[in-house]
């Protein structure tokens, strides 16, 4: 296949670690991989950031790099049999003449369900295959703990806008073409372009095809061709966990501007109002309880409102409820009262309820004792009374304050 009718990403793929833009932590002179890579000394590992963010492309370069031969899996495509065909070649090059290493590359490798991960564990373990998977999920949560003891874990920083335009820049002139996009339309399509290199370039590729057609090339046709990138927001990855924590967190620190902002977030990362909605309830008697009573009410009537109306109209009773949590007063003495109890109960187990409090509706029950000495409040000023109610065992304990 001609290179030329490659997508632009490919054809502008990094060559050298030099190429490779906004990951100095990792390949800048002096760096601990990069040594490694340059002496071929190279170990498993996983390449954790997010999309476009440059784990294929230092992949790429490593293949360029290394002596080994270098095995490429797609974890949405290949099974156990694409597996076994890679560790079959590689203890064959292990065993042969040259005694040569096999690299296995696998992208998107958080996507291989738990036998798929299995299966390489005794290979990477002895040394059969070199693998590097590259993941936009937290590994922490997708990649077996027992794989994941056995490869160094590598993170990729997202990139500013400044490294996204130097990046499409340095594509303008490898393809002899830097004058025809201002700077102005480079600093457009890199601000919005998220930290996503990938799609940084996929939309120079079409404007300089919209270029060759005649077109003038104009921050509102950058747009038009961009349309509306959908936000980062995985609901089951680190990010829905990231947000979610962050929103919590304005709340409780009574800043009603970040809640509106990370509420918004999860809205418009397509995330279900009811889940958000669902965890402002619980913000409310967690964080606030009987400081504001009312602010309960307020979340559950929210969560009326988003199901009685649905997107887009909840919007706003979701930013009420999560300024108006925001801004009320905290108390966290119900959850501490549940964390108390619930540690009571662990350790002492289900302690016997005390005669005095217990129900008699039988004659038996009540000569066995049952309700024997109970007070009945109203009887007494205030409905108040001198009685015992906890468990012997908890006697004089307090919970809530």
């Amino acid at each position: 296949m001609n290179n030329s009718n490659k997508p632009l990403a490919y054809r502008l793929r990094p060559q050298r670690l030099d190429d490779i833009v906004g990951q100095d932590h990792l390949v800048g002179k002096g760096a601990f991989l990069r040594r490694a890579i340059e002496r071929d000394e190279l170990f498993s590992m996983i390449l954790y950031g997010p999309p476009g963010c440059g784990k294929t492309s230092l992949a790429a370069v490593i293949a360029l790099a290394t002596k080994a031969e270098f095995a490429v899996v797609n974890a949405v495509a290949a099974g156990i049999k694409d597996l076994k065909a890679v560790v079959e070649l590689s203890h064959k090059k292990q065993d042969g003449l040259f005694r040569e290493r096999t690299i296995m590359f696998i992208d998107e490798i958080h996507r291989f369900n738990k036998k798929q991960q299995d299966y390489l564990l005794p290979s990477v373990e002895k040394g059969v295959v070199t693998l590097i998977g590259a993941t936009t999920e937290n590994p922490s949560f997708e990649v077996n703990s027992a794989l994941l003891s056995r490869c160094q874990v590598f993170v990729l920083k997202a990139l500013d806008d400044k490294s996204i335009e130097k990046i499409i820049s340095n594509g303008l002139k490898q393809l002899g073409r830097e004058k025809d996009v201002k700077k102005e339309i480079l600093q457009f399509v890199a601000r919005y372009a998220h930290g996503d290199a990938r799609f940084a370039i996929n939309i120079l590729e079409q404007l300089l095809r919209e270029l060759d057609q005649g077109k003038k090339l104009t921050k509102d046709l950058a747009k038009e061709i961009m349309q509306k990138k959908a936000l980062m927001y995985d609901k089951n990855g680190e990010e829905h966990y990231n947000i979610i924590s962050a929103l919590h967190k304005s709340m409780r620190d009574s800043d009603p501007d970040a809640a509106a902002y990370w509420t918004m977030r999860m809205v418009e990362g397509g995330e279900d109002p009811k889940y958000i909605v669902r965890r402002m309830i619980r913000f409310a008697s967690e964080d606030i309880g009987n400081a504001d009573p009312k602010a309960l009410e307020v979340a559950v009537a929210a969560k009326q409102a988003v199901e009685f109306i649905g997107l887009p109209e909840c919007n706003t009773a979701l930013i009420q409820c999560a300024t108006y949590l925001a801004k009320a007063p905290k108390d966290n003495s119900c959850y501490r009262a549940v964390k108390l109890v619930q540690r009571d109960i662990a350790e002492h187990g289900p302690l016997p309820v005390p005669f005095h409090l217990r129900n008699a509706p039988t004659k038996l029950m009540k000569e066995w004792g049952y309700g024997k000495g109970y007070k009945y409040a109203h009887e007494y000023k205030d409905a108040k009374v001198d009685q015992k109610h906890l468990p012997e065992k908890l006697e004089g304990k307090k919970y809530y304050f």
